[in-house]
């Protein structure tokens, strides 16, 4: 029997070295230590790791394929299901999908699917083999589809659909593509240039992005089915912050995570002042909420310059949501964690800034509807702590620009549009939505889901409405 091999860990930057740049921090695995780590997969019949995969990639045939030295044939396996590899492998939640499924797991570790996930899609994109990998355009000869928004969920549909053989037109506000993978994450967890290879691939499909155009405003729902659309989904995500609703939340100083990133990637702010957009970033910086979103912030304003950041949780760390990845990370570079301690002012001076925020300790009672224990406030135990910015992390709800502007959608009480969860179809006839609009925020690959289930139900209803029309 051959002996036991342990999984084989992601090479990453120096902490010391990478709170000073924006660079990649997690390296990627070398072509050598990649073999090895997939020849750890033993195969199972029942391939319960496929199970735990929301875009149904066939990870078993995929790791095979790198454990025999076949790495683009690797990427085009995963590329069936999975059009955006590259960014899957960065930023997916392996550790509670896929992975936690993995036979290997239940005795020791499992497979590293994600990091040979990223290292096929890295292998193939650095390939001159690439572009035979990459299926011709479609015809569109199966029907025309408008996808509102580029996000994960967005770029997933209309991949699927041009696969199907649709005319796919992406309709994006802003002036770059990607959404969430551009503007929410940050460069050292997930580089530009990593979307816009992925979003190229798309296009190669024979998808056509227009950007700069804002559905519900610049053009309506309505004008799009007028146009000759024969179905429409909504991925616009959720871009609408959350605020903690204290005093104190207007002073200058004070951001939603959402902003701060933004101004970090979207605008290039952490390449100021070759980009000028800079982003005003204090000394001390408190990040309240415990989620990706919080780490992504924090870690940005540690590289943006803050000599002391950290992190303000309500909770313990047993209840933290973000990735033990990123928590990990985090702490590594330096972020301090102030746990079960919930603010309840934040104090200014008298020019209008942020100079201290006042907290109260929590101490944790029985479990919420969310299935973790309900923090309560300790009686007298109120403190201040010294800042000069706060940047509020906890949670987001759609813009209600684009679902407002939908006669007849369907909406729940925090403006989530409702859809039916096997078709992805709403309350409108030929309109389909999925990702963050639907569910709130949450992950990347939980969004392409949606996209691929959403795809799905756009052909089933494009096909049912032609049967009737013939």
């Amino acid at each position: 029997m051959p002996a036991k091999v342990d999984r084989h860990p992601m090479p990453k930057q120096d902490p010391r070295e990478r709170i000073r740049n924006f660079n990649e921090v997690a390296l990627g695995y070398p072509a050598d230590v990649a073999v090895e780590e997939a020849k750890r997969c033993i195969g199972c019949p029942k391939r319960p790791c496929v199970a735990g995969c929301p875009v149904e990639v066939d990870i078993p045939s995929f790791v095979k394929l790198i454990a025999e030295g076949k790495f683009v044939e690797a990427a085009r396996k995963i590329k069936e299901k999975n059009s955006l590899p590259a960014i899957c492998g960065r930023v997916c939640p392996q550790e509670t999908q896929c992975e936690e499924r993995c036979t290997l797991g239940k005795k020791g570790k499992p497979v590293a699917i994600g990091a040979l996930e990223r290292f096929a899609a890295d292998y193939e994109r650095a390939s001159s083999t690439r572009a035979a990998s990459e299926p011709a355009p479609a015809s569109g000869a199966a029907g025309r589809v408008a996808v509102v928004g580029s996000g994960p969920a967005g770029l997933t549909c209309a991949a699927d659909l041009a696969k199907m053989g649709y005319s796919v037109v992406l309709f994006e506000s802003l002036h770059s593509t990607g959404g969430v993978l551009r503007y929410g994450i940050p460069e050292f967890r997930l580089p530009k240039a990593i979307v816009d290879e992925e979003v190229e691939y798309v296009k190669s499909l024979g998808v056509e992005i227009r950007v700069n155009t804002l559905v519900g405003k610049t053009v309506s729902v309505d004008e799009l089915f007028r146009d000759g659309f024969d179905a429409i989904f909504l991925g616009t995500g959720a871009g609408l912050p959350h605020f903690l609703g204290i005093p104190g939340e207007n002073l200058n100083g004070v951001y939603s995570a959402n902003e701060f990133l933004t101004r970090s990637n979207l605008m290039k702010a952490y390449l100021f002042p070759e980009y000028d957009t800079p982003i005003w970033v204090g000394r001390r910086v408190a990040v309240v909420g415990a989620g990706n979103v919080a780490m992504d912030a924090a870690r940005t304003a540690l590289r943006l310059g803050a000599e002391k950041v950290s992190i303000v949780y309500r909770r313990s760390r047993a209840e933290m949501p973000a990735r033990l990845e990123e928590i990990e990370n985090a702490e590594e570079e330096g972020v301090e964690f102030m746990l079960l301690t919930n603010p309840i002012r934040v104090l200014g001076d008298e020019r209008g800034w942020v100079r201290g925020m006042e907290c109260i300790r929590m101490e944790l009672g029985e479990p919420d509807e969310s299935g973790r224990r309900r923090p309560v406030p300790v009686p007298g135990s109120e403190f201040v702590i010294d800042i000069d910015t706060m940047i509020s992390a906890v949670g987001t709800d759609p813009n209600p620009l684009l679902v407002r502007s939908v006669p007849g959608l369907k909406l729940g009480r925090h403006g989530n549009v409702i859809v039916n969860e096997e078709t992805g179809e709403t309350s409108v006839p030929g309109v389909f939505a999925g990702g963050d609009i639907v569910t709130g925020s949450a992950t990347v690959i939980a969004a392409m889901g949606a996209g691929k289930i959403a795809a799905r139900g756009i052909d089933k209803f494009i096909r049912a409405k032609r049967e009737r029309s013939e």
